[in-house]
């Protein structure tokens, strides 16, 4: 008697907590490098998402983010995580010039119950492609960072969280009537990420 095995694409909580803290590390590399707050050459190619991929080889940054995207997974196993936001400051001023805005909506029947949900991992892949194009892209949409930079990354938890060790608190590190643009989202089933950048407004008067 014939068979066939059809596979299911199951995403568990720890899954896509998984899925989506590996995709911050990859958009904060591909924001440091595509906005230069680091230079070029501090960069490795290597191919993720189906694309060509960039990260740093700079140890403390390196350190940094594969600490941050470890705190992030435990978050978002508890449902804990709303939002992350790096933000780009300026070097000299520490004035802040760009919001980059992970909204984190978390299915919470899956944290209390337990249980899975299903969607296909190349159709995950296809939404976070996006996004990292329009990142590769922010040259286009952005003014340039004509000063050198730093970075920063706020995590927005549930109030009952408890602040780690390697963790302040910390004020919003708003813009001043920023200018805005959304980008694309993509959505575990468990997790869904909306994306979006803020960004300082230098108002030019236009000659008559």
């Amino acid at each position: 008697m014939a068979s066939k095995t059809i596979a299911k694409d199951i995403i568990t909580l720890r899954g896509s907590a998984a899925i989506v803290s590996e995709f911050f590390g990859y958009a904060a590399n591909s924001i440091l490098y595509n906005r230069a707050v680091y230079p070029e050459e501090s960069f490795a190619k290597v191919k993720k998402y189906g694309l060509p991929m960039l990260l740093t080889q700079d140890e403390g940054v390196k350190t940094f983010i594969t600490n941050l995207t470890a705190q992030l997974s435990e978050w978002l196993e508890a449902g804990k995580l709303q939002r992350i936001v790096l933000v780009i400051m300026s070097k000299a001023t520490s004035e802040v010039l760009e919001r980059w805005n992970f909204n984190i909506e978390t299915d919470k029947e899956v944290v209390e119950k337990g249980v899975s949900r299903e969607k296909s991992d190349k159709e995950i892949m296809r939404e976070i492609q996006a996004i990292m194009r329009q990142i590769a892209s922010s040259i286009t949409y952005l003014p340039c960072l004509d000063e050198p930079c730093v970075f920063d990354v706020l995590a927005y938890t549930d109030t009952d969280v408890a602040v780690p060790l390697a963790w302040i608190e910390s004020d919003a590190k708003l813009i001043k009537n920023p200018q805005m643009v959304k980008l694309h989202s993509f959505d575990t089933k468990i997790h869904k990420v909306d994306t979006l950048v803020s960004y300082k407004n230098d108002d030019w008067d236009e000659e008559e």
